[in-house]
């Protein structure tokens, strides 16, 4: 009787053991194939170039392909939502960005969960926005512009990117300083935004340092802050907004995520040959060209920062009565 009794024990802590060994090899062999990173942005966009530069770390490090699938559309939730659908199996993965916060709440119905379907992996680069005016506004500093604005109400047009970074950032700014300044949505932004801006029909914008530093060296546009924490290393000289309003912050992030469910040894593993890109001098120096920050850290730091982007840019949403495109 206690033979079978000590056989069945075997025999049912043996059983328990099971669901945990085909884990184990997954991740002791994984990728066993070619890996989909799915970006939501067409090919050249700022999105697709960070993607293919830590895709090509990570098919040196693994040894299979990481192939980038651009899906652009929809403010990135084509791409999402085919990321979601996929398999759990960490052969397909998602290039997250900040978009993918502020359409959580931007979108009434979308077929996913952000927060709920993707599982953070970890986050890869961090980059500041630049508030920049026409030169015609008198205003040379964050402090003198709000004072402006507030004596001019509605007379300042601010040029954005339909339910992008650079518009929340806008609507954020406005938010905290309780200014009035006409939105001027553009869709896909780009060539027509900046045109506008330089031709003084739109006197304020907040885009992406890569899109307007040019403009800002060549003296056309003038730069009032950055929108990170602290100041930006490709304008030394140019303060942070949150020096004049206390608490702004705004930016633009990248990270990868993978479908709900995929195994943890899975996420681990890449999440450490990401930190191991993030901190080797070559890739760190490309990313920096870029404009980005590394974001070294674990899953649960990027589960944070996807949260708390969530939170914020909802604030923002609602108070701002922002719709899609």
């Amino acid at each position: 009787m206690k033979l079978a009794r000590r056989k069945f024990l075997h025999l049912a802590a043996a059983a328990a053991a099971l669901p945990a060994a085909p884990r184990l090899v997954s991740a002791q062999t994984y990728p066993s194939r070619p890996v989909r990173l799915v970006v939501g942005f067409a090919a050249g966009a700022s999105p697709d170039i960070t993607a293919r530069l830590m895709g090509q770390w990570l098919s040196e490090r693994l040894g299979q392909p990481f192939i980038i699938d651009n899906r652009p559309g929809a403010g990135s939730n084509i791409g999402t939502e085919a990321a979601v659908q996929a398999p759990p199996d960490g052969h397909t993965l998602l290039w997250a960005t900040t978009p993918n916060a502020i359409n959580a709440t931007l979108y009434e119905r979308l077929n996913f969960n952000f927060i709920r379907d993707i599982a953070p992996v970890a986050a890869v680069i961090r980059a500041p926005l630049v508030m920049v005016v026409n030169p015609s506004v008198p205003a040379k500093s964050v402090s003198e512009f709000i004072t402006y604005a507030k004596a001019n109400p509605n007379k300042l047009n601010m040029a954005s990117t339909a339910g992008t970074t650079d518009h929340v950032s806008g609507e954020l700014f406005k938010m905290m300083t309780g200014t009035s300044i006409v939105d001027v949505p553009y869709r896909g932004g780009g060539a027509s935004l900046f045109a506008d801006l330089l031709g003084g029909q739109v006197q304020v914008s907040f885009p992406a340092t890569a899109a307007s530093i040019g403009y800002i060296r060549a003296g056309k546009l003038r730069p009032l802050a950055v929108t990170t924490p602290l100041r930006w290393e490709g304008l030394p000289d140019i303060p942070t907004v949150g020096e004049f309003v206390s608490g702004y912050e705004s930016s633009v992030w990248h990270g990868v995520g993978a479908p709900k469910g995929a195994p943890a040894a899975i996420v681990d593993k890449l999440n450490r040959e990401i930190n191991i890109g993030l901190a080797d001098a070559k890739l760190k120096s490309r990313l920096a060209e870029l404009g980005g920050t590394v974001l070294p850290g674990s899953p649960a730091d990027f589960s944070k920062l996807i949260a708390d982007e969530t939170e914020k840019w909802g604030k923002v949403v609602k108070f701002a009565g922002l719709k899609p495109a």
